[in-house]
C-alpha cells in the first residue's frame, strides 16, 4: 500500500505518489478520500500502478454522484476494482457496490460471501435500483452540476470573509475549513453549529496540531441541501450564519 502526502497547499502530490510507488513496489494502490475537495487524477494513478505492477483500486464513495452526473472524471476503464456507497452524493439508500474486472470477479465474490455479506435486504436492493435509474436521468446531471456550483459559492463566501480553506477552494461537493489559527477546535464549532441547526463535522487538516478527537478543521458539503432546493445565494447565507457563530465562539474563548 502506498500512502501519499499532500503538498503545502493541501493538493495530492502525484510525483510523490510515483516516487513512493517505485520505492516500495506495492501490490495495491488505493485512491479515494472523504475530505479532499479537488479532482482525483485517476489516469495518473492508473499509470503509476501499471509502472510498478500494482492493482489499482478506487473508492469513490463520496464522489459517486458527481461521477454519475459527469462533473468529476470517472475511474471506470482505469481502475481494476471500484467501490462505492450508494448514499452520499449518489442519493440512494445506505449500502455499497463493488465493481471489478471480469478476471477478478470470482475473487471479489469469494471475499464478500460468505465471509462478510449477510442476508439480502430486498427493499434496499430495490432502492438501489431506483437510485441507479435516477442517476441516468437528465435531472441528475443538473443536480450534480448544481452541487459543484453551490460548493464553489460556499467556498468563495468563506474566502471573502477571510477564512482559510484547504487547497484554497473546491472542485467537488465539499470544502475543508482550516481553523488552525482559531482559539477553538473543529469539535467546538461542530457542536456550536449543531445547536443552531447546521450540520457539519469536525475534520483533521494537513499538518494537524490538535488531536483527531478535537481537530483543527470542519468539513462542509452541499449535496443534501442542494437536493432540498438550496441555490448559491442560500449557501452564502449559511456561510454568513457560520461566520456569526465563529465570532461567538471567539468571544466565548476570550471570556473562558
Amino acid at each position: 500500500m502506498v500512502f501519499y502526502d499532500v503538498d503545502e497547499n493541501g493538493f495530492i502530490d502525484m510525483e510523490n505518489v510515483r516516487k513512493l510507488a517505485h520505492e516500495h513496489h506495492p501490490k495495491l494502490i488505493l485512491a479515494g478520500a472523504s475530505a479532499y475537495s479537488r479532482i482525483l487524477d485517476f489516469e495518473t494513478f492508473g499509470e503509476i500502478a501499471k509502472e510498478v505492477g500494482a492493482y489499482f483500486m478506487v473508492d469513490m464513495a463520496h464522489i459517486a454522484g458527481l461521477v454519475a452526473g459527469g462533473v468529476h472524471p470517472s475511474p471506470f476503464g482505469i481502475a481494476d476494482i471500484i467501490t462505492t456507497t450508494t448514499h452520499k452524493t449518489l442519493r440512494g439508500p445506505r449500502g455499497g457496490l463493488i465493481f471489478a474486472r471480469k478476471d477478478l470477479a470470482k475473487k471479489v465474490d469469494s471475499a464478500v460471501f460468505p465471509y462478510a455479506q449477510g442476508g439480502p435486504l430486498e427493499h434496499v436492493i430495490a432502492a438501489k435500483a431506483v437510485c441507479a435509474e435516477e442517476a441516468l436521468r437528465p435531472e441528475f446531471k443538473d443536480y450534480a452540476k448544481k452541487v459543484v456550483e453551490n460548493c464553489a459559492a460556499l467556498a468563495d463566501e468563506f474566502l471573502k470573509l477571510g477564512y482559510k480553506i484547504v487547497t484554497g477552494g473546491t472542485d467537488n461537493h465539499l470544502i475543508l475549513l482550516d481553523l488552525s489559527d482559531e482559539p477553538f477546535s473543529g469539535k467546538q464549532l461542530q457542536e456550536k453549529c449543531d445547536a443552531n441547526g447546521i450540520t457539519l463535522n469536525k475534520n483533521c487538516v494537513p499538518n494537524e496540531k490538535r488531536s483527531p478527537m478535537q481537530t483543527s478543521g470542519v468539513r462542509i458539503g452541499t449535496a443534501a441541501m442542494t437536493t432540498r432546493g438550496y441555490e448559491a445565494e442560500d449557501f452564502r447565507k449559511v456561510v454568513r450564519r457560520i461566520d456569526a457563530l465563529i465570532k461567538e465562539l471567539r468571544e466565548e474563548c476570550k471570556e473562558a
